[in-house]
């Protein structure tokens, strides 16, 4: 069954289509890719899913209910959370701070309290274990190194308990061994019956964790297949990969 669907996607930034035409779907339970050169789009169609920015045209369907005129925090509360390539968290809060203001609100009193409880507690602690970094919890999030921020970008996602996460670059700019860290978290994490859609340019990454893969290319939908597929497609060769 298709959780996300993406249909005749359109945005323009001046006389610039960054987004054009672009149509693909997400099956639920999967860990599909999202790939493409510089400039393809891919963070673009990101911001338009989670409501960053608004599409011009074309429409976008999560569970079967349009979700592209919805603010942001009406798109979280639907069941998806997204990434971003450099961390936004707080770097002035220490990384327990920055998952309790993640932490789902009921209303209005929920956004003027200023302690948090110890269930927001509880479940902030017990995702930096799953992360590997509650060691880390009382330090401030600016003298984080760019792949512990990283692991605090998925664990602050997670407090929303979403069905779906957009991932945008999870690889970029750590070491091999967090890496590591990392992929194992999203298997387990898609076991647990979370979707992802990940943005990356590792491709060993890409080929060995995501199936589907969706490939773009100056804003518009080059292929969706399969990694090997994917791999062998000679226009994703001549565009993006190279060439054989």
């Amino acid at each position: 069954m298709a959780l996300l669907q993406v249909q005749e996607m359109v945005k323009h930034f001046g006389g610039i289509r960054a987004v054009d035409g672009c149509s693909f779907s997400v099956e639920e339970g999967t860990i599909t890719a999202l790939i493409g050169p510089n400039g393809a789009g891919k963070t673009t169609v990101f911001n338009l899913i989670c409501g960053l920015q608004q599409v011009d045209s074309g429409k976008v369907y999560f569970n079967h209910a349009q979700i592209h005129q919805l603010q942001p925090h009406q798109i979280t509360r639907k069941g998806i959370a997204r990434t971003f390539q450099i961390s936004r968290g707080l770097m002035d809060l220490t990384v327990l701070e920055n998952l309790i203001i993640h932490a789902p609100t009921k209303g209005i009193m929920d956004l003027l309290k200023n302690t948090m409880s110890s269930h927001e507690k509880d479940r902030a602690m017990e995702l930096l274990e799953f992360m590997g970094i509650a060691r880390l919890a009382d330090t401030k999030a600016g003298s984080l190194s760019f792949g512990q921020k990283k692991l605090m970008e998925i664990a602050s996602a997670l407090m929303a308990e979403p069905r779906f996460i957009l991932l945008d670059e999870p690889a970029g700019g750590i070491n091999p061994a967090l890496l590591e860290q990392i992929i194992e978290r999203i298997k387990l994490l898609n076991k647990q019956g979370i979707t992802f859609l990940i943005v990356e340019h590792n491709m060993d990454m890409v080929m060995t964790l995501c199936n589907p893969v969706i490939v773009m290319a100056y804003g518009k939908l080059l292929v969706q297949g399969t990694p090997s597929e994917v791999q062998n497609n000679q226009e994703v060769l001549d565009s993006y990969l190279g060439g054989s």
